[in-house]
C-alpha cells in the first residue's frame, strides 16, 4: 500500500500511471471502486473499505509436494528417492513459518512470483470427520458431513451475507454440476448444482455454467433499453404481489413442515424480486462497467471457459454486484484437450508416475492443470492491484482463496488440506508467508476450521471458538480460534 503521508511523489506517480492505463481503453470498469472509496478515503476511514472474497475450488485435490518453496526441506517427499508421500505422509516436524521473500517459489507457482508479497501458502491443515470419496461436497466450505445434501451454511454464503450490499450475497460459476465423467461430457450451458455452496439446510446455491448467460444475468442492463428494464422490474413486482395474495390463501390450509417448506418456496420468489430491484438501482454502473462480450464466452474448451468465468467474476466484483464469488474451474470429467490430454481429471488422479496421453506423468499433468488455474488467479490479482482503493489498491481488500474440494489428494481423506491465499483483507491477515503445520495428530496441528475462522474474523465477523464439525481424533489438541500465525496483531 502507498500513502501520500509516506511518499507523495510515489502516490502522484502511481495515480498518473493508473490514468495512463485508463486512456488505453477498457478502463471504465476500473474506476468503480476508486470513486466508491474517495469518500471513505477522504474521511480517513480505511476500515470501512469493502472486503471481498474469491473462492476457487478445483476437483481432485491440490498436490502438496510441489508447493514447497525452493530451498526449504520438503516434508511431503521421501528423503531417499524424493518421491511423493501419501495423503497422510507429511514427515514429523515442528511448525514451519518463513517469509517467502527469502525463497524462490516452486515451478507450479511461478506465475505468482511477482505477487509473492501478497501470497501465503498454508500446508498440513486437516478436515477429517466428514465423509467424501472424490469430494467433500458441501462439506468443503461448511466442514460438515455433507457431501450431497446441504446441512449447514457454507463459508462463502456466510461471508457473502455479511459483506455484500449488491444484488447477490454471493455468485457462483462452474464448469459442470456433475462430478464424475459421463459419455459425451461437455460443460454446462445453464444453471447447475455442483454441491458446493448453501445458505443453510436444504438451501443449495445454483451456479451458472454458461459465461454468456452469466454475462446476461449480471450485466443484462448493459444491453437492455431503459423501457425493457422498467418493464422487467414492474413485471417482477406484479408477479410477487399476485403470489403474495395467493400465498395467504394456500398458507391457511397448511401446517407443520408443509407450512415451513411453503414459506421457503415463497422466500425464493421474494429474493429474486429483491435481486432485480438492486440491479435496477445499479443500472448506470452496470452499463458503464460491463465486460466486453467475446466469442470466448461460447467456448467449450476448459481453458476458454475458465478464463471467461474469471473475467466475469472480476467485473462483477469491481461493479459491486457482489462481494463474494465462488468459481468451480473443473470437475473430474473435464478433459483439458488444449494441453494435449485425452485423459479426464479423474483418470489423471490415478496415474501417479504413469504416463498420460501426451507423455506427461500423472503428477506433471495435474501440475500443469493447476498452473492453468493459477495463471488466471494471477491475472485477476494483477487487475485488482492496478485499481486504486483508499491508500492502496483493490487487491489490498480482496482475498483470493485457491483450494480443492478433495483436500490434498485425488481421494480425499482430508488429513492434509493445502490452501493458497493471494491478496489482502485490510491488513488483518499476514502475507508473504509459507506456513506448514505439524502433521495430523501432532501437537501444534491445526484444522481448516481454524483457517475459516481466520477469514471470518479478518472480514469483521464475530465468531465462536470453532467452525463446523469437530474431529474427535483431535480432542486432546488445542484447536480453538483462528490461526494465530496468519492473523495480524
Amino acid at each position: 500500500p502507498f500513502s501520500t503521508d509516506d511518499n507523495p511523489l510515489l502516490m502522484i506517480y502511481k495515480r498518473r500511471q493508473f490514468f495512463q492505463k485508463l486512456s488505453r481503453g477498457g478502463s471504465a470498469l476500473a474506476l468503480t471502486p476508486f470513486f466508491q472509496t474517495l469518500r471513505v478515503h477522504g474521511a480517513g476511514t480505511e476500515e470501512a473499505l469493502p472486503k471481498r472474497f474469491v473462492f476457487v475450488v478445483k476437483s481432485s485435490g491440490i498436490d502438496k509436494f510441489n508447493l514447497v518453496p525452493k530451498g526449504l526441506e520438503n516434508h511431503f517427499v521421501n528423503p531417499d528417492d524424493h518421491k511423493k508421500l501419501g495423503n497422510r505422509g507429511r514427515r514429523e516436524g515442528p511448525l514451519v513459518d518463513v517469509a517467502l521473500a527469502d525463497y524462490k517459489l516452486p515451478e507450479k507457482l511461478a506465475s505468482l512470483e511477482t505477487l509473492k508479497d501478497r501470497l501465503t501458502i498454508i500446508q498440513s491443515l486437516s478436515g477429517v470427520g466428514f465423509r467424501g470419496n472424490h469430494t467433500k461436497g458441501f462439506g468443503t466450505l461448511s466442514l460438515h458431513d455433507s457431501e450431497k445434501v446441504a446441512v449447514a451454511p457454507t463459508l462463502d454464503c456466510i461471508l457473502g451475507q455479511h459483506l455484500s450490499t449488491g444484488p447477490y450475497p454471493m455468485y457462483g460459476m462452474a464448469m459442470s454440476g456433475q462430478l464424475l465423467e459421463s459419455a459425451g461430457w461437455k460443460p454446462e450451458d445453464s444453471y447447475c448444482y455442483p454441491n458446493l455452496s448453501a445458505y443453510g439446510t436444504a438451501k443449495p446455491v445454483a451456479y451458472q455454467g454458461s459465461p454468456r448467460k452469466a454475462f446476461l444475468e449480471l450485466f443484462g442492463a448493459a444491453i437492455a433499453s431503459p423501457k425493457e428494464l422498467e418493464k422487467k422490474v414492474a413485471l417482477n413486482g406484479n408477479l410477487m404481489d399476485f403470489l403474495t395474495e395467493d400465498a395467504r390463501r394456500v398458507e391457511k390450509q397448511l401446517s407443520g413442515d408443509d407450512k415451513e417448506r411453503f414459506a421457503q418456496y415463497m422466500d425464493s420468489f421474494d429474493s429474486l424480486r429483491k435481486i432485480e430491484e438492486k440491479k435496477a438501482a445499479l443500472t448506470d454502473r452496470i452499463k458503464k462497467y460491463a465486460p466486453e462480450q467475446t466469442g470466448r464466452f461460447d467456448s467449450t474448451a476448459p481453458s476458454g471457459r475458465i478464463e471467461s468465468h474469471f473475467e466475469i467474476a472480476s467485473a462483477a466484483l469491481i461493479a459491486g454486484l457482489t462481494n463474494v464469488i465462488t468459481l468451480r474451474p473443473d470437475t473430474l470429467g473435464v478433459k483439458y484437450s488444449e494441453l494435449g490430454l485425452t485423459n479426464s481429471v479423474h483418470a489423471l488422479g490415478h496415474l501417479q508416475d504413469n504416463k498420460a496421453s501426451n507423455g506427461w506423468t500423472g503428477h506433471q499433468a495435474r501440475m500443469e492443470i493447476e498452473k492453468l488455474h493459477l495463471q488466471q488467479i494471477a491475472k485477476m490479482a494483477k487487475k485488482f492491484a492496478d485499481i486504486p482503493e483508499g491508500n492502496g489498491s483493490m487487491l489490498d481488500n480482496t482475498m483470493i482463496v485457491y483450494m480443492s474440494c478433495s483436500s490434498g489428494d485425488h481421494h480425499c481423506a482430508g488429513h492434509d488440506w493445502p490452501v493458497i491465499l493471494l491478496g489482502g483483507m485490510g491488513e488483518k491477515l499476514k502475507a508473504g508467508r509459507y506456513l506448514e503445520y505439524p502433521k495430523y495428530g501432532s501437537k501444534g496441528h491445526r484444522t481448516v476450521g481454524n483457517f475459516y475462522l481466520s477469514l471470518m474474523q479478518a472480514a469483521g465477523m464475530k465468531t465462536s471458538d470453532s467452525f463446523g464439525q469437530l474431529d474427535s481424533n483431535l480432542k486432546d489438541l488445542e484447536l480453538k480460534g483462528p490461526l494465530q500465525e496468519l492473523m495480524v496483531g
